[in-house]
């Protein structure tokens, strides 16, 4: 029991860098079943597992933020989002925002205000309705194989799969130069220095620079969004 008991307190680099690359394993095996099970067609288990996956792909950046928590409330409240679904799934609004052309930094950064949480509770809403029976509405009964449709399994199996495959594992380097460069908050500086800092220590290569100074200056690709939604 005293193993089941989930921690709160503050994390080291190298803590951090172990539960981010468990989190980006376990997010592509849950990716990879979802499509596996999107070939046999059960589209509703295939759109929750692939939730699932984008849960824990929004894992990795409540626990680059709990690196630079000034203080222990906002390391609190950062273990809070880190548990709490609809905090996490975040990115199955990603195809919405790109729709409507919110290629830049802090657009994305819209993902997590409030005005977005009734949103990413129906993502919630969905995982659960595709693995349970429930009753709903005016008592009626809803079935998973009728309220979870291959039209949704479509866009957000695919997405979940892309986002996984585009996500590389994170080293400890890498998480000490996040710190020392992101204690001030994501801004489009910071982030730039620390991209640099990354290049400099041999960690990505020299046109990684150049694809996230496109996505923060909005004439990015989908290759910038997705390598730039992979650390925010």
């Amino acid at each position: 029991m005293r193993l089941l008991q989930q921690y709160k307190g503050r994390l080291t680099p190298a803590a951090a860098a172990e539960g981010m690359n468990a989190a980006i394993t376990n997010a592509k095996r849950l990716a990879e079943d979802a499509n596996l099970l999107f070939g046999k067609r059960r589209y509703p288990t295939a759109s929750s597992l692939a939730i699932l996956s984008l849960e824990e792909q929004g894992k990795c950046g409540i626990l680059r933020e709990l690196l630079t928590a000034p203080s222990d409330d906002e390391i609190a409240e950062c273990w809070k989002r880190y548990r709490r679904h609809t905090d996490k799934n975040y990115l199955a609004l990603l195809p919405d925002y790109v729709r409507k052309g919110a290629p830049r930094l802090h657009h994305f950064r819209d993902l997590f205000m409030q005005d977005t949480e009734s949103r990413r509770a129906t993502f919630d809403a969905i995982k659960q309705l595709g693995l349970y029976t429930d009753c709903c509405g005016n008592c009626h009964w809803s079935v998973p194989s009728e309220v979870v449709e291959q039209t949704l399994a479509a866009v957000i199996v695919p997405l979940a799969s892309a986002l996984s495959e585009n996500t590389e594992p994170v080293t400890v380097e890498e998480l000490d130069l996040w710190c020392l460069h992101m204690r001030g908050g994501l801004t489009r500086e910071h982030l730039l220095n620390w991209c640099a800092a990354m290049v400099s220590a041999g960690l990505k290569p020299a046109n990684y620079m150049d694809g996230m100074r496109r996505f923060t200056e909005g004439s990015s690709g989908t290759t910038d969004i997705l390598g730039g939604l992979s650390i925010i």
